[in-house]
């Protein structure tokens, strides 16, 4: 574990260190302002409750193309500079490389995803917040966050470039999140399969009014899990090419 954290800091500070890093915080953030401007506070009164939920509609959205950025450079940046060389060499499993890098890009995602609360509190100018509310709904967007980052990982171990592993992430989330979609045009019992298995859709709409149900964290923890496990087992293939 000690590797892990080891290799997660490293890589944080590299985040953090980088400009990119900064630029895909602004961005998001300064897209995120504008569609809470516009279309959750705009248009007829609505309920405080229904603003917040509102907001974590938008955020969600937000966060999964924030995660295709953010993770696009984990294992992808190692192959294209020649640098996985070094890691295949050094006495570290390939599971503490790929836990070290998901960490590392879930903390940064998570920093981006605690800098939009200053969003719903500006509900409390003129009305009230539940904090309950606000606290499963950002459980919500951070398990969800982890479920998408962890795709991007696993996208990441797929690619020789950051740039196809963004296309990667972002087919696998947009394939994943539009089975929500899927399901409501499909017969039983597929639709509820789909449903079951969708990214979005049943399994945040609890979170986003303000509920949290532990069959959607097993969810989210599991899809996390299972990408994780899938990028491990891609980089141990590659390892004895």
């Amino acid at each position: 574990m000690s590797t892990t954290l080891l290799i997660a800091r490293r890589e944080l500070s590299a985040y953090l260190r980088s400009w990119t890093g900064y630029v895909i915080i602004a961005v998001m953030l300064a897209v995120d302002g504008l569609l809470f401007n516009a279309f959750v506070l705009g248009g007829n009164d609505k309920r405080s409750s229904e603003v917040v939920s509102q907001f974590f509609l938008v955020s969600s959205i937000i966060v999964m193309i924030a995660s295709v950025f953010v993770s696009m450079r984990t294992l992808a940046e190692e192959r294209q500079t020649g640098t996985i060389n070094l890691l295949y060499s050094s006495p570290i499993s390939d599971r503490q490389i790929v836990m070290g890098k998901f960490l590392s890009a879930f903390l940064f995602l998570a920093l981006f995803v605690l800098s939009t609360v200053y969003m719903p509190l500006l509900v409390l100018v003129n009305g009230k917040v539940s904090y309950g509310h606000l606290a499963a709904g950002y459980t919500g967007l951070l398990l969800l966050g982890s479920a998408s980052i962890a795709i991007g990982t696993f996208g990441s171990t797929l690619a020789r470039s950051q740039i196809v592993a963004a296309v990667v992430s972002a087919v696998l989330l947009t394939a994943l999140g539009c089975l929500w979609y899927v399901s409501r045009v499909s017969e039983r019992p597929m639709n509820d399969i789909l449903s079951a298995l969708a990214l979005h859709g049943i399994h945040f709409q609890p979170f986003q009014q303000g509920i949290v149900h532990t069959r959607d964290v097993v969810y989210y923890l599991a899809i996390t899990y299972v990408a994780l496990f899938g990028a491990t087992r891609v980089l141990e293939a590659r390892r004895w090419k």
